[in-house]
């Protein structure tokens, strides 16, 4: 069985119109603040994908106008399940924006649960979204993303997440820490136990916790602005700490 749903989440950011929208309105835009890969046609009824991890979810775009709205329509699963995407960009006075989220559609019988999953992760990816257009707008990233499925529940993924990175669970926004490689960064964004984010010179990294009907799992989603390709380092990383 089938439930509506609609959640809605805005953030200012101190860029123009113009800048929000070649974030979120163009592939290498979204590739450098979400997760994945992501293609964007540049008309009504063109066709919208996210790739990650071999998998490619399709979408249509249903609202095309430059610098104001984007929204976005996926495909519907036999049962009707389906997930639509809106964008409204509205630019404020000294050079700010103000972008509102808007995601709705058909959730199936595990709904509330895939709900609380999507309203708990927004927010980090919006704050990543501000990161890059602060820090690296322009830019455009190698991607690493990962996911390790039964990599135990948030408070254990959690501990190993702040061991490896040299801090302690507590660890909060603005707080310095080391990446496995050896760099230095901080925290922008800290949801205990669940997300993590992080700055460095370099780029931007994410370490989440996914918990839905299906498991818990860890994914890592990390942009690098230095054209330094990182996906088999993170991958030995997440095999050797979560086995």
């Amino acid at each position: 069985m089938t439930h509506p749903f609609e959640l809605s989440q805005e953030i200012e950011l101190d860029a123009t119109p113009e800048q929000v929208w070649d974030a979120i309105a163009t592939g290498p835009g979204v590739d450098s603040w979400f997760m994945g890969r992501t293609e964007l046609g540049t008309s009504v009824g063109a066709p919208a994908g996210l790739t990650m991890m071999g998998h490619t979810e399709r979408s249509t775009i249903t609202a095309y106008e430059p610098g104001a709205r984007l929204a976005t329509r996926g495909e519907e699963a036999p049962d009707g399940r389906f997930m639509a995407l809106e964008y409204l960009i509205e630019g404020r006075g000294g050079g700010t924006t103000v972008l509102r989220l808007v995601q709705s559609g058909m959730l199936g019988d595990d709904w509330e649960t895939e709900f609380e999953a999507m309203k708990a992760g927004w927010p980090i990816y919006l704050e990543t979204l501000k990161q890059y257009l602060t820090y690296f707008a322009g830019r455009t990233p190698s991607v690493a993303t990962v996911v390790r499925p039964g990599a135990g529940g948030p408070d254990t993924v959690w501990k190993i997440v702040t061991e490896s990175l040299g801090v302690t669970p507590d660890v909060g926004e603005g707080d310095g820490v080391r990446l496995p490689d050896g760099s230095s960064g901080v925290v922008y964004y800290a949801n205990l136990p669940v997300n993590l984010g992080v700055r460095t010179d370099e780029g931007l990294y994410r370490f989440i916790h996914s918990g839905t009907a299906r498991g818990d799992a860890l994914v890592l989603g990390h942009q690098n602005f230095a054209d330094h390709d990182e996906q088999a380092a993170w991958d030995a990383w997440a095999a050797e700490r979560f086995g």
